[in-house]
């Protein structure tokens, strides 16, 4: 049996028109021989919409019962697609997570999947050529409903593929990954292929393509991924484990420009180890999502810097004003309105001078924390230099 797992996002099937193009899209690869999970977002803004109506009934919405209402907005596409398939004369069946047993957390609104009943799949897939599955959901052991979190249904996609052994397809808007955004820089290149190390990098740094959990499950169970436009023939990129079977290694494949970046700067903290990885255990225990960290020795004093999301800012204050008020001489300075550039290619790992021509090319902007890996340089920069930088690098590494 021949199985290919698509995922099809909510731009995709946001209208009629737009789900009978899927629709034909699944026919297609059902006339090749391949027997279809068809995993679905919920239509358009849906998901939004279900999330501003929950806000304006109560202040607070309870989790489970959030994910209660959520879960409905797959339900309705897959079963939606279900119609369309089965008349245009293919064997198709609308499936909820319930169905399929996909076993989640209780973590609501974050659940993360534990198991899947591959056996109803197969079953089921004897008798019909097309499951059109709810993504973005599961359910407890105790047969709660569930949702996934940001990106849920690329989870969902990637993580049946990975317990079926089969390749997985991601349809969007988007017609493949590129080097950088085209709406950033327009001559950017579209990418055939792209490693997992890479997409996971490019991902958690704001490339939006694919969402950064769902990599981890393509790289941790070697699944392919193929990524294309809904509404194009036009070859798509390809995701995958290595780049030995195909090209050599790129020195850099993409650049990204994550906005809405602050630079928290934590003054004259005694020079404690134990105080200062103090602030880094507060800071998790608060799920407050630091990230680029640098520490600079003072004399008798430390200060710490770390970069945060603009919207994670008032917590921060509020975490941090509280933990440091018994610590004596302490201040905490903000830096807003930046941007966190970054390049990303494997072949950083044996190339010389990467970080010269990156320092060399950025010398005229000013650039105020930077931080490294083997596959990965990344600074935060003013955003008023962001298109300058981004033009700036993409020139200089070829994207």
């Amino acid at each position: 049996m021949n199985i290919v797992v698509q995922k099809y996002g909510g731009s995709s099937v946001s209208d009629a028109e737009r789900m009978k193009n899927v629709a034909k899209k699944i026919q297609s690869k059902v006339l090749k021989g391949f027997k279809v999970l068809a995993v679905v977002s919920a239509m358009g803004d849906t998901t939004n919409r279900l999330i501003k109506l929950a806000n304006e009934i109560v202040q607070r919405p309870e989790p489970r019962e959030l994910d209660m209402l959520l879960t409905t907005g797959e339900q309705i596409s897959a079963s939606l697609l279900a119609m369309v398939l089965n008349e245009m004369g293919i064997n198709a069946r609308s499936v909820n997570a319930f169905q399929l047993k996909i076993i989640t957390t209780s973590d609501f609104t974050e659940a993360q999947i534990k198991n899947v009943n591959r056996e109803y799949i197969y079953q089921s897939l004897e008798k019909y050529d097309v499951l059109v599955v709810t993504g973005f959901q599961g359910i407890t052991e105790e047969g709660d409903l569930t949702t996934l979190g940001r990106g849920g249904s690329d989870t969902s996609a990637v993580a049946l593929a990975a317990y079926l052994k089969a390749p997985c397809e991601i349809y969007s808007n988007f017609p493949g990954i590129y080097t950088v955004d085209p709406k950033l820089y327009p001559q950017a290149k579209k990418l055939k292929y792209v490693t997992h190390d890479e997409m996971l990098e490019m991902a958690a740094l704001g490339a939006k393509v694919l969402h950064p959990r769902s990599v981890e499950i393509a790289k941790k169970y070697n699944v392919t991924i193929y990524c294309a436009s809904s509404f194009s023939d036009e070859e798509g990129s390809y995701v995958v484990s290595a780049y030995e079977n195909y090209l050599e290694e790129p020195t850099v494949t993409g650049l990204s420009a994550d906005d809405n970046q602050i630079q928290v700067t934590i003054l004259n903290l005694p020079t404690d180890f134990l105080l200062v990885n103090k602030v880094f255990e507060v800071a998790a225990e608060n799920n407050l999502n630091i990230d680029m960290i640098s520490m600079i020795n003072d004399h008798d004093k430390v200060n710490v810097s770390f970069s945060i999301v603009e919207s994670g800012l008032e917590n921060v204050d509020k975490v941090f004003n509280g933990f440091l008020k018994n610590v004596d001489g302490t201040k905490i300075n903000y830096k807003n309105g930046l941007v966190k550039i970054s390049i990303v290619g494997v072949g950083m790992r044996k190339a010389r001078g990467v970080a010269s021509r990156f320092f060399k090319a950025m010398e005229n902007i000013p650039i105020t924390l930077v931080t490294t890996s083997e596959i990965k340089i990344s600074c935060l920069v003013p955003t008023e230099y962001k298109n300058r930088a981004v033009n700036i690098l993409a020139k200089e590494f070829n994207l």
